[in-house]
């Protein structure tokens, strides 16, 4: 049995927590939660997410900060980001902040389901030749 894949959401609306949640477990992945940008280097370290699902307009740390953040590190560079917002220009801006992708809210699940599944690379099995 494989190990299932990882996506940490991070959002400051409880509500929208426990939607992706449930969401993503039914779908067969391993979730971890965050509502707060400062709870995002220790979620990181210690549940090492495959995709991130990340809100632009957070309190505190923005999600723009954050992800620029990542993505300028060489220990987390390689997480995909796909950023979350509600607002207009919200597309452009995740862009400019460096994340991998955007996803509209509300939220088509299909849509996000195949953005995800599209970032989740399968281990391919090592074969030695002889």
């Amino acid at each position: 049995m494989k190990p299932m894949k990882k996506i940490l959401v991070v959002d400051d609306n409880p509500d929208i927590l426990i939607a992706l949640r449930t969401l993503l477990k039914f779908s067969g992945y391993e979730v971890e939660t965050a509502d707060r940008g400062e709870q995002v280097q220790g979620k990181i370290a210690a549940f090492a997410p495959d995709v991130i699902l990340l809100d632009i307009m957070l309190s505190g740390t923005s999600g723009c900060d954050l992800c620029k953040s990542l993505k300028q590190s060489d220990f987390h560079k390689d997480i995909p980001v796909i950023m979350i917002s509600a607002h207009p220009y919200a597309e452009e801006l995740a862009l400019k902040c460096g994340a991998n992708d955007f996803l509209p809210k509300p939220f088509d699940m299909h849509l996000m389901l195949a953005k995800i599944k599209s970032y989740i690379k399968e281990q391919m099995p090592i074969s030695i030749s002889a």
